[in-house]
């Protein structure tokens, strides 16, 4: 099964705000954005499109395949941040939390947030779901985190090269091979 990924769009969110599970909108740049992705993809054909539910992945699966049922998936959500949503970067890494979050991601849960664990178990299940469909072409429209989990569970990476060496852009089409 070939599988493309597409990141949402720029948010309006300001720059260096933790935003993962929040809701927000997207940028006043989306109209411009959006032809871009569209260029990206034309002429090709999905079987299945999943999206995350929140707006910002909704919002651009719904304008790139207006003929198409979207499947939203919770599981396609980004990881919950619990505490920290809306929070400055800068404020959470100067906390003792977050100076231990940092050096123990892996394994540590964000306050009132989940784990990496967790976050792991449930993109997992998402494409144990999607293996076992007779699909050929599928594309979904999820976030940064969600296309580094599914980078590192198909492409057999550790976490620190896929969280430490990949960033995937505003708007960037990711290709795999589900086997």
């Amino acid at each position: 099964m070939k599988l493309t990924l597409i990141r949402h769009t720029r948010v309006s969110t300001p720059p260096g705000i933790c935003y993962g599970q929040s809701d927000v909108s997207l940028a006043d740049s989306y109209p411009e954005e959006l032809e871009l992705e569209k260029s990206l993809i034309c002429r090709q054909s999905f079987d299945a499109v999943f999206s995350s539910p929140l707006l910002r992945c909704r919002q651009l699966a719904e304008d790139l395949f207006p003929d198409q049922e979207i499947v939203l998936d919770h599981r396609l959500k980004e990881l919950n941040f619990g505490q920290w949503e809306l929070q400055p970067w800068d404020q959470i890494y100067a906390t003792s939390e977050g100076k231990h979050w940092m050096k123990n991601y892996q394994e540590v849960s964000c306050p009132g947030g989940e784990s990496l664990p967790e976050f792991r178990q449930r993109v997992n299940s998402f494409l144990d779901e999607l293996k076992a469909k007779p699909f050929h072409q599928v594309v979904v429209v999820a976030h940064a985190g969600v296309i580094r989990l599914i980078k590192f569970v198909l492409e057999n990476q550790t976490m620190d090269e896929v969280f430490t060496t990949f960033a995937p852009d505003y708007g960037g089409v990711y290709k795999f091979e589900i086997k």
